[in-house]
C-alpha cells in the first residue's frame, strides 16, 4: 500500500534534481555571459529556477562556504537528494 507513496516521492525527487541541474547549467551559462538575464525568457526561466532551488540551497549555504568562490552548495543538495532517494528505495524494498 506504500509502494506508490515511494514511487511519488522517487519521481519528486528526480524531478527536483533535474530542476537544480538546470539552474546550475544556465546560472553557469549567464555567469559566462553566454545568455544575459536581459531577455525575457530567460529572466523568467532563471527566477522561476531560482525560487524552486533556493529554499533547499540557501541553508546548505550557510553552512558550506564557497570554495575559491565556486559554491559547492548544488553538488552537497544533489548527493544529499541521491543518498535520501537510495535510502527510499532501500526501504519500499524491504516492505515488499
Amino acid at each position: 500500500m506504500l509502494f506508490p507513496v515511494f514511487q511519488l516521492i522517487d519521481i519528486v525527487i528526480d524531478l527536483y534534481r533535474w530542476i537544480l541541474i538546470a539552474y546550475v547549467i544556465l546560472s553557469w551559462l549567464v555567469a559566462f555571459n553566454v545568455i544575459n538575464t536581459h531577455n525575457r525568457a530567460v529572466y523568467m526561466i532563471g527566477d522561476f529556477l531560482h525560487r524552486l532551488t533556493d529554499p533547499l540551497l540557501r541553508p546548505l549555504r550557510r553552512f558550506v562556504p564557497a570554495v575559491g568562490g565556486l559554491d559547492i552548495s548544488p553538488i552537497l543538495l544533489w548527493l544529499l537528494l541521491w543518498f535520501i532517494q537510495a535510502e527510499l528505495r532501500q526501504i519500499a524494498i524491504r516492505l515488499l
